[in-house]
């Protein structure tokens, strides 16, 4: 080989300096993403930190060009658009400009969306990051187990309850829920190729997590979102016979639950009871707050249904409205807990619909995956339809840990969608579960 041919054979990237290649910032976004993951589930200084250092080291890599025509499609420019309408409804807002600057602080978070979408539509290690918060995850759900018999091993020193070591009931569920959402998939895929072992493995796994929330602890969100997960899971990928085998399984299971965990049967009927002791009671119940939060952001938005109060103008109006009140009907929040309802009173209708297409939109992005892209495909629908669902009960796309589940969940699983079917093939690791084997 000449001395020019060689030199033709050496990478474009090989020759530029380590501060110049774009490869290497790429893969220094890569170890940061897999750090910001990694620490999702236990801190919340740590993912901020890791997540900020992930963004700086990207910018580098970053081909301006590129990534202004990905900004051109609606999953992208979507969730710029809700913030910068929270930006611009700082002006129209009718709270203390303190509470104004707040109200945009939840939402900032929404314009990482795009870049780790275009960092992900250019890396393959999608799967590593994935895997890493499986991994970190089940490590929380040993601890939790642990930390349920032996109260030495919670890690938080405020506001401690046993079975969650750190951070709080919600956003553990969050996590388990979600994991069991991956497993099952791959459960399924491993079926489907006869690769037994594994499919055992990814089966105690899910089960751990499962008989966590059930006789440990759990949110009652998670009851919710769990089975919404597993039946279009099973919806997507069963054939009519072992979805009917299915359905048929997971009633004994409840059944089972029910008879067996305390925990289980005591979040379910709580939620009934408290609903009524707010119909004939001042008594502050959790279900009972919702309710009231509901109904008085449902007015807020009746007063103001076009652009809203206005960013952060949700406690200012609760402050109003609780005036000579007692009770349950006194008390104040900054957030009614509802996503819409939300955005509702402080974006009205505007921000609504903005809201609901960026969810639709994220939604679409993950029908019909190309080769060897099924199980992100499969790990995005998830993380939106758990988003949408909890979102029922909460605002959790502006929480710091729900929401951070989001973007980075449909960031990484977009990206990956949106590569190049040759890059998805060579990616490949298995295949869909098309149909569960008969």
């Amino acid at each position: 080989m000449t001395e020019g041919e060689a030199a033709q054979a050496v990478p474009a990237h090989a020759a530029l300096p380590r501060w110049r290649d774009r490869q290497a910032w790429l893969k220094t976004a890569d170890v940061f993403a897999i750090l910001t993951v990694a620490t999702l589930p236990w801190s919340t200084s740590l993912p901020s930190i890791c997540a900020a250092i992930w963004i700086l080291v990207l910018l580098p890599a970053i081909e301006w060009r590129d990534f202004l025509r990905l900004l051109r499609d609606p999953a992208c420019w979507l969730p710029v658009a809700l913030f910068a309408l929270a930006v611009v409804g700082m002006l129209w807002s009718i709270a203390p400009w303190n509470e104004r600057l707040h109200g945009v602080n939840p939402v900032g978070k929404l314009l990482m969306l795009p870049l780790i979408i275009y960092h992900f539509r250019q890396s393959p290690r999608g799967p590593w990051v994935f895997g890493t918060f499986l991994v970190s995850c089940t490590l929380l759900m040993l601890l939790s187990w642990l930390s349920a018999y032996d109260f030495r091993f919670v890690i938080k020193a405020e506001g401690a309850i046993p079975g969650v070591p750190v951070k709080n009931s919600i956003a553990q569920s969050q996590d388990f829920v979600l994991c069991v959402a991956g497993l099952a998939w791959l459960l399924l895929a491993m079926l489907r190729r006869r690769r037994l072992w594994l499919a055992l493995l990814f089966a105690v796994v899910a089960l751990g997590f499962v008989l966590n929330m059930m006789f440990v602890v759990v949110a009652r969100t998670a009851l919710i979102t769990l089975p919404v997960l597993l039946g279009v899971l099973f919806l997507l990928y069963l054939k009519p016979r072992a979805l009917l085998l299915a359905a048929v399984a997971t009633v004994a299971a409840v059944a089972l639950l029910w008879a067996t965990s305390p925990n289980f049967r005591s979040q379910l009927t709580r939620i009934a009871s408290e609903a009524a002791e707010y119909r004939t009671s001042e008594t502050v119940t959790s279900a009972g707050l919702r309710l009231e939060y509901w109904r008085k952001s449902l007015r807020f938005f009746a007063e103001a249904p076009l652009i809203g109060h206005g960013t952060g103008a949700t406690r200012t109006l609760f402050v109003g409205a609780a005036e000579g009140q007692s009770g349950i009907r006194a008390e104040v929040i900054g957030n009614p807990h509802n996503q819409t309802l939300y955005v509702a009173v402080q974006w009205g209708t505007l921000g609504v619909v903005l809201l609901w297409l960026m969810w639709l939109r994220h939604l679409l992005l993950f029908r019909g995956p190309p080769p060897g892209q099924e199980l992100a495909a499969w790990i995005g629908l998830a993380v939106v339809l758990q988003n949408i669902a909890s979102s029922l009960f909460n605002s959790h796309l502006f929480d710091f840990h729900e929401g951070w589940m989001y973007i980075i969940g449909v960031g990484i699983a977009g990206g990956m969608m949106l590569q190049t079917g040759s890059r998805a093939a060579r990616n490949a690791r298995c295949k869909v579960p098309a149909a569960y084997p008969n």
